[in-house]
C-alpha cells in the first residue's frame, strides 16, 4: 500500500517499526557498511598501505584514492538522469536496487580476492594486483550509487509529505549505525594488511540488503500507460526537463547549490582516512575510534535535524547544516593537535548525516510527484558531477605539490571551504515556504 495515500497520522515509533519502512532503512545499513569500510576507510588504508611508502608517495596514495573516486563518479553522472527517467516510465525501484545492489557486492568481494594476489607485474606503475583491486573497487562503487538513486526515489512511497523528514532522519540514523557494525571488520586487520577487510564487508553488505530484497514491493506502473521509447530517449526528457528549468527554478537553484556542497562532502569521506592519519598522525587503531564517535554523531544528528526540518523547513536546515560543515572544515585545515581534529571530525558527522536527512526532504517538497524520479536522478546527477570534479581536484594538488609534504593535503582540504561557502550562498537564494513546516 501506498502510504502517502495515508490519512491518519502515524506516531514516531508506529513509523519506524512499520516494516516497509525499516526494511528501507535496514538497506541504508547495509550499503553504509560498503560506504563506510570501502569508500572511507579500508581502501583508503589499503592503497596507503601498498602505495605511501614514503611521504611524497603518501601524496600519491591520495591521488590513487582521489582518481578512483572521481572515475566512479564520472559514469554515475552518465547514467543518473537516465535512471530517474526509468523510475518515471516503469514505477520499478526495488528491482534495479536488487540488480545494482549485488553487483556491488560482487565487485567488493573481488576486491577482496584481488588484494590477497601476490604478483611482481606491474601496471600504471603499481602492482597489478593493486590495479584490479582499484577497478573493482571503481564497480562497486557506481553500482552502488546507482542503486541509492532508486533508494532515494523509494522513500516518496513509504509515508505521507509531513512524515518524509521522520523517515529520512530514520534511514539516515540507522544506517549510520551500520558503520559501527561494520568496522567491527577492524578486529580482522588491526595488524596490517587492510584487503582482508573486503570480503567481510561484501558479506555484511548483502545479509542486511535482504529485508529490502525480500520485504518491499514495487507498484509498476502499467505496461498499457507507460511511455513508449528506447530508454535512451531519457536524454532528450532531460534536455527538456533542462529546458522547463523556468517552471522548476527552485529547485535547479538547490541543485547547484548542492553540487558545490557535495563537492566538500564526496571528497571528505573519500580522503577523511588519509589525511587523519598522514596529516594529523593518527594511527588507523585512533582512526577508527574516532570514526565511530563520527558516526555517533551522525546518527544523533540525523535523528535531531529529522526533527528540526518537520519544525522549521528542509531550506533552513540546509542553511544550519552548511554554516556547521564551513566551520568543521576550518578546524580541520589548520589542525596541528589530534583534539582538534576530534572537534573536526564529530562536527562533520553531524553535519554529514544531516545533509542528507535534509536535502532529500527539501526536493520532495521542491519536485511534482510525476517527475519525482527524473528530479532524484538530476538531484543524483548534480551531487556526482561534483564527486568528480571534488576528488580530481583534491588529487590533483596532492599530486601536483607532493614535494610541499602535509602542506600539499591542506591546501587541497581548504579547497573544500570555498566550495561550501558558494554552496551556502547559492542555496540561499532558493525560493521556498515549506509545506511541512509544523509550528
Amino acid at each position: 500500500m501506498n502510504q502517502q495515500q495515508t490519512t491518519t497520522p502515524r506516531s514516531p515509533i508506529a513509523l519506524y517499526l512499520s516494516l516497509p519502512i525499516l526494511s528501507w532503512a535496514f538497506y541504508d545499513f547495509a550499503n553504509t557498511i560498503f560506504s563506510s569500510n570501502i569508500n572511507t576507510v579500508f581502501f583508503p588504508f589499503y592503497t596507503d598501505e601498498v602505495i605511501g611508502t614514503s611521504v611524497a608517495r603518501q601524496q600519491v596514495a591520495s591521488t590513487f584514492v582521489s582518481y578512483a573516486n572521481a572515475v566512479a563518479s564520472f559514469f554515475l553522472v552518465m547514467f543518473a538522469p537516465l535512471f530517474g527517467v526509468w523510475i518515471d516510465r516503469t514505477g520499478y525501484k526495488k528491482r534495479f536496487i536488487v540488480w545494482f545492489a549485488s553487483i556491488s557486492i560482487l565487485a567488493t568481494f573481488m576486491m577482496g580476492v584481488f588484494g590477497g594476489l601476490e604478483s611482481n607485474s606491474l601496471i600504471w606503475g603499481v602492482p597489478m594486483s593493486y590495479a584490479l583491486v582499484v577497478i573493482s573497487f571503481v564497480i562497486a562503487k557506481f553500482f552502488f550509487n546507482s542503486s541509492l538513486v532508486f533508494y532515494d526515489s523509494m522513500m516518496s512511497d513509504l509515508g505521507t509529505k509531513q512524515e518524509m523528514p521522520l523517515i529520512s532522519g530514520f534511514g539516515v540514523a540507522v544506517g549510520y549505525i551500520g558503520t559501527i557494525v561494520g568496522l567491527l571488520v577492524y578486529l580482522l586487520v588491526s595488524d596490517g594488511e587492510f584487503h582482508r577487510a573486503f570480503i567481510p564487508t561484501a558479506i555484511l553488505y548483502l545479509l542486511f540488503s535482504l529485508p529490502l530484497f525480500f520485504i518491499n514491493k514495487d507498484v509498476p506502473i502499467p505496461k498499457n500507460q507507460r511511455i513508449k521509447g528506447s530508454f535512451f530517449d531519457g536524454y532528450k526528457e532531460i534536455i527538456n526537463t533542462f529546458r522547463d528549468m523556468k517552471s522548476h527554478k527552485s529547485v535547479f537553484t538547490f541543485m547547484i547549490a548542492y553540487f558545490f556542497i557535495n563537492d566538500a562532502i564526496a571528497t571528505t569521506i573519500a580522503m577523511m582516512a588519509i589525511y587523519a592519519t598522514v596529516i594529523v598522525g593518527f594511527s588507523s587503531g585512533q582512526f577508527i575510534i574516532l570514526y565511530l564517535v563520527s558516526t555517533i554523531s551522525t546518527v544523533i544528528g540525523s535523528f535531531v535535524f529529522g526533527y528540526i526540518t518537520k519544525r522549521i523547513g528542509a531550506k533552513h536546515a540546509v542553511t544550519i547544516v552548511a554554516v556547521l560543515m564551513i566551520v568543521s572544515l576550518i578546524v580541520a585545515v589548520f589542525a596541528v593537535e589530534q583534539w582538534m581534529f576530534w572537534i573536526a571530525g564529530s562536527m562533520f558527522g553531524v553535519s554529514l548525516g544531516s545533509m542528507w536527512v535534509t536535502s532529500r526532504t527539501l526536493i520532495i517538497e521542491l519536485t511534482p510527484e510525476d517527475k519525482r524520479g527524473q528530479f532524484f536522478g538530476l538531484f543524483a546527477f548534480s551531487g556526482k558531477v561534483s564527486s568528480i570534479i571534488g576528488p580530481a581536484l583534491y588529487g590533483t594538488i596532492t599530486y601536483q605539490l607532493q614535494d610541499y609534504g602535509t602542506l600539499a593535503s591542506r591546501i587541497a582540504l581548504s579547497t573544500l571551504i570555498v566550495m561550501t561557502v558558494i554552496g551556502l550562498i547559492i542555496h540561499l537564494k532558493v525560493k521556498h515556504d515549506s509545506s511541512i513546516q509544523v509550528n
